[in-house]
């Protein structure tokens, strides 16, 4: 785990055009290692853009980005990933669907390693067994199956292996339960937090569950327009509840929130 460390990042698209979106606004934010922040926000708040930022998806405008003291900020996305999980909305997205759970599990956990794919041994196939019985779904008697065969929650379980078998430095989970039924969107929120909490991982989760957004890890922020309107930790954070958040939000940004989708209303 390390800590992360974003100052003042600054994006504009479409900059200089009738069109433009100004999506990261003079933002900076500090992730101490081990910490696992919810991130909330309506639509068009800011929160994936943060995301890509952090993963070098796109050249700021300005800022800096460092993680575990090392500067990212001109770092080519392909060389951050070597150190940043992440895990997104879409469980087919960061995967080889018509390769076996077992291989793209290789794939992942040979992310770091100087050694190919195809070096991967016996021993490192039980290591693959035994991580998959972990989940508890049956997933270790499928290991030859490929990924696109697998149910939704199956795959987003898995795809949560593949982000973390490599020990990244920092995780990323944009929205990774959105696309799940509530039951099987419980369980997989349930191995983040074990996962998390066992490897130990500094971790960014962008949630539209407001309830969710309490429960999980030891931090919530929320974001409006591209900045950062609140920061809750602690005790504060505990004793809080969803209309509290609410309510708080409207105060820093002098906008309603609804509840149930996220969205901003006017005041």
């Amino acid at each position: 785990m390390s800590e992360l460390k974003l100052t003042n990042l600054r994006k504009t698209f479409e900059k200089g055009t009738v069109n433009a979106k100004v999506a990261l606004d003079h933002l900076s934010l500090t992730v101490p290692a081990g910490d696992f922040i919810t991130v909330l926000g309506s639509n068009g708040a800011g929160k994936s853009t943060l995301f890509n930022a952090i993963l070098g998806k796109f050249r700021l405008d300005g800022g800096q980005v460092v993680l575990g003291g090392r500067d990212l900020t001109r770092l080519r996305d392909y060389r951050r990933a070597l150190n940043i999980g992440c895990l997104y909305q879409d469980p087919l997205r960061g995967t080889a669907p018509h390769m076996t759970l077992e291989e793209n599990l290789a794939l992942a956990y040979t992310r770091k390693a100087k050694k190919s794919f195809f070096a991967v041994n016996r021993r490192d196939t039980a290591y693959f067994r035994d991580l998959l019985r972990t989940l508890r779904l049956g997933l270790e008697d499928r290991m030859k199956t490929q990924m696109g065969q697998l149910s939704g929650g199956q795959r987003q379980a898995a795809s949560l292996l593949m982000a973390t078998v490599a020990e990244p430095e920092l995780l990323l989970l944009d929205e990774h339960t959105a696309a799940l039924d509530p039951e099987t969107a419980a369980k997989v929120l349930d191995l983040t937090r074990s996962i998390v909490a066992e490897r130990r991982l500094t971790c960014l989760m962008i949630t539209h569950q407001m309830q969710a957004a309490l429960r999980m890890g030891n931090r919530t922020i929320m974001m409006n327009k591209g900045r950062i309107v609140l920061d809750v930790s602690g005790d504060e954070r505990d004793r809080m509840t969803v209309d509290d958040l609410t309510r708080r939000f409207r105060q820093q940004s002098g906008q309603a929130l609804d509840n149930d989708r996220m969205m901003l209303e006017p005041v």
